[in-house]
Parts: structure tokens; sequence; C-alpha cells
């Protein structure tokens, strides 16, 4: 088997995401998805990984990686790490397609037949607007139906609290700090705009007790002092986990962060490659490793990291506040893999876009994510995609290198 093409695809409805399409001499396509910054990952794509990849193999998944990103770029989650991914997450739907195996079982098996999902409370148009993680693009202003979570959380978090209990879910993330560090500039945090953004944690305790496990996201926008000060002031609502408190580029900071509250700190989901992840355990302070798929290197990497994470005894957990392709490769990955116990969602895209751009999204049944034995991946763009007026396609072939 060769690959013939790879194939970009965008829409200008969603232009933060790029799908990737490897095609082969064999027919199969093999489908891949990264998120933010969808035009750079594209040309790192087309520029560096087509030259190299078309002609090979696609299922020496292994022997690409060090190929598939360059002489720079190989750190972080950067374009060329963001290419990668999808590249890498396309080239494992090819190798389960050709053996006719679903991702979960040609990594080894399931340990689990179904994982414990959690809503991240965005609503349908949470970052899919604009290429900014702000205030800005929380898409308030595009209300589409009965999932608007983060609307939700913000003003009436205790109803949210009960409708996903009512459909079997029973874990929330939310993040109401937002407005108050985009106000300093994360340097400051007044007495009054902690107290308002405790109070949606107060309503979901009041409303539903332990019944539902709270996540408050921090989106790396605090400076340490900050930081703690919010997560010390989380602690009497006993969450699952605080994320994010700081920048991400100062590890010793989140190890500070980490041991001076009782809070659970979780950290992860914007670094990229296995080396990365190694300097987060190293600090020996954190409660669980977070990975996006598209964003660290695909299913090789994150397969790597949660096995890494597991030597340090640190559970992990998945990341999609992106796209189903993601979600569904994810969820593969969760169901194989030993310490993970949570896999991430937004109701708001399954019940929403979703379904409208893939068919074959895992299921969703009483607050558990469960695969289908579909080979590969399972997920595949629907023909509308492709046929929409504001579908943007690229291909390079063998004819253009």
């Amino acid at each position: 088997m060769k690959v013939t093409s790879i194939e970009t695809v965008r829409l200008d409805s969603f232009p933060n995401i790029l799908w990737v399409r490897v095609h082969t001499d064999e027919a199969i396509i093999g489908l891949g998805e990264t998120f933010y910054g969808s035009h750079a990952a594209e040309s790192h794509i087309h520029q560096m990984i087509a030259p190299y990849l078309i002609g090979k193999d696609p299922r020496n998944i292994e022997s690409h990686q060090a190929h598939l990103v360059g002489y720079l770029g190989f750190c972080g989650s950067g374009a060329e790490v963001r290419g990668r991914s999808a590249i890498d997450i396309a080239l494992w739907d090819i190798l389960g397609k050709s053996v006719g195996l679903a991702l979960c079982d040609l990594l080894g098996g399931k340990v689990r037949n179904s994982i414990k999902a959690y809503n991240t409370c965005a609503g349908y148009s949470y970052v899919q607007t604009r290429s900014t993680q702000g205030t800005a693009n929380f898409g308030l202003d595009a209300k589409q139906g009965k999932y608007e979570d983060l609307q939700g959380f913000l003003t009436r978090a205790d109803e949210v609290a009960h409708s996903l209990l009512e459909m079997g879910i029973t874990a929330m993330k939310i993040w109401p700090f937002d407005y108050a560090a985009e106000k300093s500039a994360g340097q400051f945090i007044s007495a009054g705009d902690l107290k308002k953004c405790l109070e949606p944690f107060e309503k979901i305790r009041k409303a539903v007790g332990d019944r539902i496990d709270v996540m408050a996201e921090l989106h790396s926008m605090w400076n340490r002092p900050m930081a703690t000060r919010i997560a010390r002031a989380l602690e009497q609502f006993d969450l699952l986990w605080v994320e994010d408190p700081v920048t991400m580029d100062h590890m010793d900071s989140i190890g500070e962060v980490a041991r001076s509250t009782t809070s659970p700190i979780a950290v992860g989901e914007t670094r990229g490659l296995m080396a990365d992840y190694r300097y987060l355990l190293d600090l020996n302070a954190l409660s669980l490793l977070i990975m996006d798929m598209s964003w660290c290197g695909g299913v090789s990497e994150a397969r790597k990291i949660a096995n890494m994470a597991s030597t340090y005894h640190t559970p992990v957990a998945f990341h999609d506040c992106s796209g189903p392709v993601v979600l569904a490769a994810s969820t593969h990955l969760a169901l194989h893999t030993q310490n993970c116990f949570v896999q991430e969602m937004v109701r708001a895209f399954y019940y929403g876009w979703y379904g409208d751009v893939v068919d074959g999204l895992p299921k969703l049944e009483n607050g558990q994510l469960s695969v289908s034995d579909a080979p590969g991946i399972g997920v595949e763009l629907r023909p509308e995609v492709l046929a929409n007026p504001g579908c943007r396609r690229r291909v390079t072939t063998q004819a253009d290198l």
C-alpha cells in the first residue's frame, strides 16, 4: 500500500478546524483532524509532510514519526505538531481499515467497554468563529439550541447540573473566572470578583450536592499568586480538578500552585510531544495529565504519554473541545488506556454540529461513551461537507512534488 495524495479540508463556517484525508492506492482513505491555526497546520502538511509521505506505506506509522515535523517546530503544540497530529490520526485510521479492526482493538484491545463522559459546558459556537481563546469568542450571541451550557453555567449553573444528571452525565467543567482574568491580564482578582466567580459552584453544590463531579477551567490566564488564591478558594467545593491555572511555559510554577492547595491540579492540553509531558510528570505534584490528541502528536504520541504517566501513578484524560474526529479517536484510546477514567466531550457540539459533519460518532448512553466495531476510527466526513460551497480543499499528489 502507498500514499497517493494528501488532502486538507476546511469549512468557512468552522475556520479553526482542519481535516486531513490521506489517500492510498488501495482506495482506503484515512481521516485526521486538528484545531486552531488551521491555515498554518495546512501549510506544514502540504509543504513538509506530503513530499515525505507520498509514495510510502502509510502503515509504517512508527517509522514515519520523526519525519512528520521537520528540523524546527518539534517542541510544543505549534503548527508543525498540529499538522503531524492530524496526519498520525489518519495513518492509524488507514491501518485499522486495512486489517478490519477498530482503533481500540488495533492498539491491543479494550480495558473497558465504555467510559465516563464529562461535559465541558460550552455552547454551540464556542471558539468556532475566531482564533482567540477569550470571552470575545464565547459564542454567546449565537444561541442555537437547548444546550447553550456556557450561558447556562454563567447564569443558572444549578439548572445545567440538573439537566446533565437527567441524561446520565455526572461530571461538568466550567470557567467563570475568564472575565475577571481579562480585567487585569491575570495579574489580580478582587475579593468581589472572586466571590462572583464562586457563585456557579455554590449553585451547583446547593442544587445537586455531590451527585455531580465539578471541574474548574482557568485557561492558563493567571499569575502564580492569583492562581493559588483561586485554587484555595475552590477547595470548599471538593472539585475533581482545577485545570491549567497558569501559563504553561514555566513548569515549576505549576508545581508550586499544586503544592500550595488541596484542590487537585490538572494540566497538559496545550503541550506537545512526550518530552514536554515528562517535565510535567517530574513535578510529582499533578493529579491528572490532560492531552489533546490533535495537539500532542496524534494517537502515537498520546499513547506513549499515557503509558509514561502510568509509571508515575498519574491518571490521564483526553481533551476534546474541538472536533468530532478527535472525540472518536480519543474515545478509542480512552477505552484502551488503563489509567484513563474519564473522557471530555461538549454536548452542544455532540448534539449540534458534530453530526452535521461526520457519520459514526461514538455512542453516548447514560453518561458513558462507547465505540462501534467499525474499522479504524469509525467516523467519516459526510458527503455534504465536501459539497459545501464554503468547503476549501487542497490536494498534493506525486505530480505536485
